[in-house]
């Protein structure tokens, strides 16, 4: 897993960062405590090589939840709609990625 996150990174390292990024500012967990900035590395990692799946910020939304569940017990996770919000932020940060605006 560690291996696989680290090739992301190294490939589209961009992305991953914002995907990061977007995960920690929306802590649905709760486990942003500031300087914690790598709390949620794993979690980008699987999400992303996904979103190739992804057609809307609707399909995103099954895939962050899937992807928490598998990380986390489904009692911190709560319900799919705690992850809409950031799952609407990955897909704009995807639909910018593929259209060649990573930067954006």
């Amino acid at each position: 897993m560690k291996e696989t996150r680290n090739r992301l990174k190294q490939l589209h390292g961009h992305l991953f960062e914002q995907v990061k990024a977007a995960l920690f500012e929306a802590d649905p967990i709760g486990i942003n405590f500031g300087s914690n900035t790598d709390e949620y590395d794993a979690e980008a990692g699987a999400i992303i090589p996904r979103l190739q799946t992804c057609s809307s910020a609707l399909d995103v939304n099954y895939v962050v939840f899937e992807e928490f569940l598998r990380w986390f017990s489904a009692e911190s996770v709560g319900g799919m709609a705690t992850y809409m919000q950031v799952s609407e932020v990955i897909w704009h940060i995807w639909q910018n990625f593929n259209a060649g605006k990573a930067n954006e």
